[in-house]
């Protein structure tokens, strides 16, 4: 099965320490979803979709998924495709 890139839009904040924190994620389809926790963030590549920048594990209605955000100042996430 192959992995797709999908650019997603995301609300986040900078904190007063100047940290990028993703806050809420809205999926291709329109559904919004609240980011309750960033478990992480470090630089690293998609290995799955390509694409490198910083990665946030973050924590989506109880699970952990990653969230990308491109050095083209875009965020994307992988996605299982046929």
């Amino acid at each position: 099965m192959e992995t797709q890139k999908v650019y997603v839009d995301v609300m986040a904040e900078f904190t007063k320490e100047g940290i990028l924190l993703p806050r809420g994620i809205t999926w291709e389809d329109g559904r919004k979803y609240e980011i309750t926790r960033v478990v992480s963030k470090k630089r690293a590549a998609s290995m799955k979709a390509g694409g490198v920048g910083d990665k946030y594990v973050c924590i989506v209605d109880g699970r952990e998924v990653s969230l990308f955000y491109e050095d083209n100042n875009m965020w994307f996430m992988e996605r299982s495709g046929n």
